[in-house]
């Protein structure tokens, strides 16, 4: 399987031809832990390499806002929740899968 680099996939995209599509994205961590700190540097540098500057990111520590982790219904930390565009999405880990993050908030596809 190799990555092929820039291939926009449009299953995910209501959005007209040349409006900008914004990733509104949750990133929920146990405090600085080490995998949280992975998880927050990794999600970064693809979030400013891949979406540059169409993300909204939201770093949620869950022992500082449990009641935001328990309304999302979190089973697993870290976890990643694509809440737009399209589809909401969930990834767990620590964001260090590139082509899966990709894959999981839509952005390229695997050919």
């Amino acid at each position: 399987m190799t990555e092929q680099n820039q291939l926009p996939l449009n299953a995910d995209d209501n959005l007209s031809e040349g409006e900008s599509q914004v990733f509104r994205l949750r990133l929920f961590v146990i405090g600085a832990s080490p995998n949280s700190i992975r998880a927050i540097t990794n999600l970064k540098t693809i979030c400013d390499q891949y979406i540059e500057h169409n993300y909204e990111l939201e770093i949620i520590d869950v022992y500082q806002q449990p009641l935001i982790a328990e309304a999302e219904q979190i089973v697993a930390l870290p976890l990643l929740i694509k809440k737009s565009p399209g589809i909401e999405r969930k990834l767990i880990g620590d964001m260090s899968n590139t082509a899966k993050v990709l894959k999981g908030l839509g952005i390229y596809s695997e050919s």
